[in-house]
């Protein structure tokens, strides 16, 4: 009876893990220093894009609000795509760029989400790469 018993119980727990696909990026998530929303989504070629749809009121230069906000280049900064043209991988999302607002510079990029349920975000200059982990937006 025992052996059963431990088999159902495998079974069991074996059915509640479920592994993240690397690839369901979609969602909106906030970022690391949790100061902006970005929502990912369809670009509508079947890759994803990340347009910013929140920005922390706490986080935006004096004399400006979220809606009035603007990078280095004087742009916008809610609404703009700051994640684009990724290609998949079996592993995540590759060869993409993500514009860092802040800088005005834009640099190679990668994600894929983690069994956590965060996404991992990393900008690259050559093999040389800062990773973020971004938490989903409930």
């Amino acid at each position: 009876m025992k052996p059963v018993i431990f088999a159902f119980v495998s079974l069991a727990l074996a059915a509640g893990y479920a592994a993240a696909d690397p690839l369901d990026v979609y969602g909106t998530f906030a970022t690391e220093e949790e100061n902006s929303h970005i929502q990912i989504a369809d670009c509508g070629d079947g890759t994803p894009c990340g347009t910013i749809v929140w920005i922390d009121p706490a986080s935006v230069s004096d004399g400006k609000t979220p809606e009035t906000a603007t990078d280095a280049d004087g742009k916008k900064i809610l609404g703009l795509t700051m994640l684009e043209g990724f290609k998949k991988t079996a592993k995540g999302w590759t060869d993409g760029t993500i514009y860092n607002p802040k800088e005005g510079k834009t640099y190679s990029s990668k994600m894929k989400l983690l069994d956590s349920g965060i996404l991992e975000v990393k900008g690259c200059i050559g093999f040389l790469c800062k990773t973020q982990n971004w938490k989903p937006v409930v």
